[in-house]
């Protein structure tokens, strides 16, 4: 598949989830904000240089590609994974940044005011993570654990963990295994 093809396909899937256009970057802090949001969500892609009616209009300067590291690689903590792919298409150079999910959620991004934030990705929009977000993320690497690690890390009666335990077995949220002479509890 030509790059004329490939990139008139993905644009006429139009912004979603896990797609977004930018005209030009003009403010690598805003990109940081997309870059954290296709991290910490379901990944996703940039399109940058082209507009939001999906025309091609273009890279304009090596300033604009250099922007797109910068929010990557300095705006953004942990460091995320990106892809960098030029395509030229009409004259014209197009930059897709590919950005799989991190596994060192919650990825921030530096706001124009200084302060690190964590962005998730909600249909087309990035949105500020809630509290909820970044707890579950704090909690994430801990997937398995007894049922008094999970007393202990919860600060919750043992009585009410165990009922929510069950309930949460019933409803097939946590999964439940014998091993080693103990019962472990997972998502």
């Amino acid at each position: 598949m030509d790059d004329k093809k490939y990139l008139l396909d993905l644009i006429r899937q139009g912004e979603h989830q896990q797609q977004d256009f930018k005209y030009r970057v003009s403010d690598a802090c805003k990109l940081a904000k997309s870059v954290s949001a296709f991290a910490n969500t379901d990944g996703g892609r940039l399109l940058i240089g082209v507009r939001d009616d999906g025309h091609l209009s273009g890279v304009r300067s090596e300033e604009e590609i250099y922007m797109m590291h910068q929010a990557a690689y300095k705006y953004c903590k942990p460091e995320p994974s990106i892809q960098f792919d030029t395509f030229h298409v009409d004259g014209r150079t197009i930059v897709v940044a590919t950005v799989p999910p991190s596994d060192k959620r919650p990825v921030c991004a530096q706001t124009e005011e200084g302060k690190m934030r964590a962005y998730i990705r909600i249909n087309d929009e990035n949105i500020i993570a809630s509290p909820v977000h970044l707890a579950l993320w704090r909690e994430s690497p801990k997937r398995q654990g007894t049922l008094n690690q999970l007393v202990r890390r919860s600060s919750i009666p043992r009585y009410k963990v165990i009922t929510l335990l069950a309930r949460l077995i019933r409803f097939g949220t946590v999964k439940w295994e014998y091993a080693d002479q103990q019962f472990l509890f997972s998502q």
